[in-house]
């Protein structure tokens, strides 16, 4: 169970379509997959996407740590030791959650294989997973046709992503609304783009004409820590906290402060199983939910996210869709509608198209 080898890979991904949000529009992915070797042959895999405007992270630089202190950290190690092993990878160095996620996964992918067993079995449980469709922003009328094809498509959670030209943000919401069976329900994304106090006159806007709303993601920027409770405190519409979170020290700070209603957890974001672990482990003791989210990102990291997903009783809302978007056929998870199928493999597994 010794690591031998830990190698870099790097792939570059077209997205069908571009993907539009108030921080960027994004054409096509990076995925930087880390693979570790063991002396008796079991090979795990995990993957990393940069996402420069949320985590800090770029593809040389996930690279470069990767194949850097990752590697030191790791290679020689005896992986019956596993939790060490995590340690190690979190340890290594501060920051680069991205490359820090990439480990982790593969880490939890060869122990899992080792054990053979499913990770979500590993993790300790197994639960159905619902995702939610972006609708990425846009004019009011191609987010209205956007929804309704999602719709036709088996989903009727819609996650709308708002914040550009935030003067028609409510004329965006209610296209979506009006496009769409009353029984779909609706989730807002500002991703940092508005300010407090516009925020609150949008959400109460929104509260009088009864939208059917879930939850509002990141009204304000990710520093702005009191303009979030501002928002918190001012509308009845719960409000979730992504960009805002990255660690479990964030999650006990948001939740001691009552910043937020919800977090959203990403593996991007805090580094890995490990650690989305450990803040779904807070939030579950403060009596808060969680989302497990992603970046746009290969279908081998969400489908890590997602086995996560499946385990923890805490998280009980998804938002996996990103393979959803790529040019290539997820092969780590697949989709039927909304519904986010896994392999019953040891380790994250290969599924077969539905």
């Amino acid at each position: 169970m010794i690591i031998k080898d830990v190698q870099v890979h790097y792939r570059n991904i077209p997205l069908l379509v571009p993907f539009k949000t108030a921080l960027r529009q994004a054409n096509e992915i990076d995925s930087i997959e880390v693979e570790i070797t063991l002396d008796n042959g079991i090979k795990g895999t995990g993957a990393a996407a940069p996402t420069v405007v949320i985590t800090g992270d770029s593809t040389e630089s996930i690279m470069s740590v990767a194949a850097g202190p990752i590697k030191e950290a790791l290679s020689g190690h005896d992986l019956r030791d596993f939790q060490e092993a995590l340690k190690k990878v979190q340890r290594c160095c501060t920051g680069n959650t991205s490359a820090k996620a990439a480990a982790d996964i593969a880490l939890y992918d060869a122990y899992s294989k080792w054990l053979n067993i499913p990770l979500y079995a590993y993790l300790g449980g197994q639960k159905n997973l619902r995702t939610s469709m972006t609708i990425g922003v846009d004019t009011p009328e191609k987010m209205a046709w956007d929804a309704e094809k999602s719709v036709e498509a088996g989903f009727h959670l819609l996650k709308i992503k708002v914040g550009t030209y935030p003067e028609i943000d409510l004329e965006r919401i209610e296209a979506v609304r009006r496009a769409v069976s009353p029984d779909v329900k609706l989730r807002l994304d500002a991703n940092q783009a508005w300010e407090p106090k516009q925020a609150v006159q949008i959400l109460q806007e929104l509260e009088k004409k009864d939208f059917g709303i879930e939850f509002v993601e990141q009204p304000v920027r990710a520093d702005d820590w009191e303009g979030l409770k501002f928002v918190t405190e001012r509308t009845k519409l719960p409000v979730m906290a992504d960009e805002s979170l990255f660690s479990a020290k964030d999650a006990l700070k948001l939740i001691a402060g009552r910043f937020a209603d919800l977090i959203n957890i990403k593996l991007m974001k805090c580094g890995g199983i490990s650690e989305a672990w450990k803040i779904a482990d807070i939030a579950e003791a403060n009596g808060v939910k969680c989302m497990v989210g992603s970046m746009m990102e290969p279908s081998l990291s969400v489908a890590a996210a997602a086995h996560f997903a499946a385990a923890h009783p805490n998280v009980v809302y998804m938002d996996l869709d990103a393979p959803l978007w790529l040019s290539e056929e997820p092969d780590h998870l697949t989709y039927d509608g909304e519904d986010v199928l896994l392999s019953d493999q040891p380790g994250i597994g290969i599924v077969q198209p539905v």
